[in-house]
């Protein structure tokens, strides 16, 4: 199932399949087609999500995160 990165429910994960705007800032934080990705938490009030990629955390804003279109297993 196709879902957007900011739909994604606390210890989901899944691979990234397409990124619809800023790909390039995107790519800077490591987001890439074909990465998986965890959901780590989601901020109150339009903050960022955590996600979890290979070892490291990253923090993306609510907007980057609504163009990130994750498959889920």
């Amino acid at each position: 199932m196709k879902k957007k990165l900011s739909e994604l429910d606390y210890g989901d994960f899944g691979t990234v399949c397409e990124i619809s705007f800023n790909k390039s800032g995107l790519r800077s934080l490591g987001v890439r087609e074909g990465k998986t990705l965890t959901m780590v938490t989601k901020q109150p009030i339009k903050g960022p999500v955590v996600v979890m990629l290979g070892e490291v955390e990253v923090a993306i804003g609510l907007k980057m995160a609504d163009s990130v279109f994750v498959e889920c297993a």
